[in-house]
């Protein structure tokens, strides 16, 4: 019966549409049953950007107030993103790490962002036992770690941190937007749009841009010519900060 109801259901869907099944707490639970806890999540936003720090975020759940509705916080609306992180924050642990833009540019993105989860999850308020992570490559923390390629959209916990992490950074472009205005870092934090393509070639790169990613680096040349080749031999000294929250 449960069978039929199901195929049922997806019958009603439009057609070409293909149901996706949430993220579920089976892995977490699993190694609850073994003895091991906490188990943390935690995944990053700001990989792509061409503005901005990349924000990680690592997420210990309560097994027994786990919000309803957590999901890839890219199959979210902004405005369902904001409602689970402020009931994230209010019933789960979670630490948030951010890696500047010197960080990426001195590192490249997949260091600096891996370098931001680590971070991540030593902020735990209380240090995790077992850790899944958002992707390809296992973070180097003193517990075991498991990689999960598409885990945002497979592992509640790491789906729980991905919003963290979005909502975060889309924070932080707001108010970097206030900062740099002209931009629109408030509308599309960062990201190479067409808005953002034409704001970075008529104003030129700002303080919050990543000086090795090619469109800034073309913009550079127009406004600043001569600059790349001087910052391929420039030293930066990464200034990061933290913030974990327990509740």
């Amino acid at each position: 019966m449960i069978r039929d109801k199901s195929k049922k259901e997806q019958a009603k869907l439009p057609k070409g549409v293909i149901a996706v099944a949430p993220p579920s707490f089976r892995r977490e639970r699993a190694l609850i049953k073994r003895g091991v806890w906490p188990v943390a999540g935690c995944d990053e936003a700001g990989r792509g950007p061409l503005a901005g720090p990349v924000v990680a975020a690592a997420v210990v759940l309560d097994p027994t107030r786990i919000p309803k509705g957590i999901d890839d916080s890219k199959r979210l609306t902004p405005e369902r993103r904001e409602e689970l992180f402020e009931e994230i924050c209010a019933t789960s642990s979670f630490a948030v790490a951010f890696g500047s833009p010197a960080r990426i540019d001195r590192d490249n993105i997949l260091r600096a962002s891996l370098w931001a989860l680590t971070r991540a999850v030593a902020a735990l308020p209380e240090p995790p036992k077992h850790v899944f992570v958002d992707g390809r490559d296992r973070l180097a923390t003193p517990c075991d770690c498991d990689a999960v390629i598409g885990g945002d959209g497979l592992v509640v916990s790491i789906a729980a941190a991905s919003i963290i992490a979005k909502v975060t950074r889309d924070r932080l472009m707001r108010a970097l937007a206030l900062d740099c205005p002209g931009y629109g870092f408030e509308a599309h934090k960062g990201y190479a749009v067409p808005e953002h393509l034409e704001a970075l070639d008529r104003l030129g790169p700002s303080a919050h841009h990543r000086r090795f990613f090619a469109p800034v680096i073309a913009a550079r040349e127009k406004h600043y010519p001569g600059s790349t080749e001087h910052d391929l031999f420039r030293v930066e000294v990464p200034t990061d900060i933290e913030v974990s929250v327990a509740l």
